[in-house]
């Protein structure tokens, strides 16, 4: 899976960022090493809108996973059990971070494992914001 895709999708980042009021901004993009036997991955990152927008769809190319969805994690009778969420709120001027033990995009259906150095594509869709393509690389931990 070590593909590399183009810089194209930070400079979509900053330009949805710097719009002024209206631009959502994405802060250090990563996910998770997966084990070789895995089927599933998580991908992290800040996100904060100029104006209050919402997340309410993700995307991944298909030679990466099967399917994306936007996840929360919660805990229920003790346990932890991770949901699919139809959206995230994102208050203008406030950050909202997906991270390891609260939201975060699930990657289903990995189609190999993620491996430190990898370098992959996640297309945000958000209600006012549109549609801001991220890189992604792959650490042991966040950035």
């Amino acid at each position: 899976m070590r593909r590399l895709f183009s810089s194209v999708a930070v400079v979509a980042v900053l330009a949805a960022g710097c719009g002024g009021g209206d631009g959502v901004s994405i802060d250090g993009p990563w996910a998770r090493t997966s084990p070789s036997m895995a089927s599933a991955g998580a991908v992290y990152m800040d996100l904060e809108a100029g104006s209050d927008d919402r997340l309410i769809g993700v995307a991944v190319d298909a030679a990466i996973a099967v399917a994306a969805e936007v996840h929360e994690t919660t805990m229920v009778d003790e346990t932890m059990q991770m949901s699919e969420v139809g959206e995230i709120a994102l208050p203008g001027g406030t950050t909202v971070s997906l991270e390891p033990g609260g939201y975060h995009i699930m990657l289903l259906e990995i189609a190999e494992p993620l491996v430190v150095g990898d370098k992959f594509d996640v297309t945000l869709s958000f209600e006012n914001a549109g549609e801001v393509v991220v890189e992604v690389e792959v650490r042991d931990d966040a950035p």
